[in-house]
């Protein structure tokens, strides 16, 4: 019985040692976000667009999303749109299944891109060759600037929402194809 007691102390001390020595990460500094399309809160969504979210911090968007560059619309992972449907997206078909986006950012129009390179970081790899579909949004000036970009894809409005500082696109989708 004594050694049961000794062997329960010995793990004991092992357990609580191990749990506090776990090391975790920090908080991202772009965080992941996810934004949903569905006709009502218990609806199957549309679809889904997994993005990171970077902050100004003071910079400009200009420095972090340079005109007429490639940008991966977020930061980190590249931005991937998922359909669970057939979808319009600026008039154009777009089949069900997975994409990155990308944009080309400039001062009156955005070149928005999907694109079937999937799990790839940031744009540094992207290829135009794998593009499936790109179209031109115009900008918006907003009155308040963003900090942290933005991402809703508003089921209601019939519409993805992009805005980041005092720039925002709206690339307005159909269901009805």
């Amino acid at each position: 019985m004594r050694n049961l007691v000794i062997t329960f102390i010995f793990m004991s001390v092992l357990f609580v040692e191990y749990g506090f020595s776990q090391k975790y990460a920090m908080v991202d500094k772009s965080p992941l976000d996810v934004t949903i399309a569905r006709e009502s809160r218990n609806a199957a969504p549309i679809g889904k667009i997994y993005y990171s979210r970077p902050k100004l911090d003071g910079r400009s968007l200009e420095s972090l999303a340079p005109t007429g560059k490639v940008w991966r619309l977020g930061a980190n992972e590249g931005t991937e749109l998922v359909l669970n449907q057939d979808l319009t997206l600026a008039g154009k078909k777009i089949t069900k299944g997975t994409y990155t986006l990308f944009a080309i950012p400039n001062a009156k129009s955005w070149t928005i891109i999907l694109n079937s390179d999937l799990d790839v970081w940031g744009a540094y790899s992207y290829n135009e060759a794998k593009d499936v579909v790109r179209f031109e949004i115009p900008t918006k000036e907003l009155t308040e600037s963003v900090e942290n970009f933005s991402i809703d894809f508003n089921y209601k409005d019939a519409a993805i929402y992009m805005a980041w500082g005092k720039v925002q696109v709206a690339i307005p989708f159909g269901m009805n194809m």
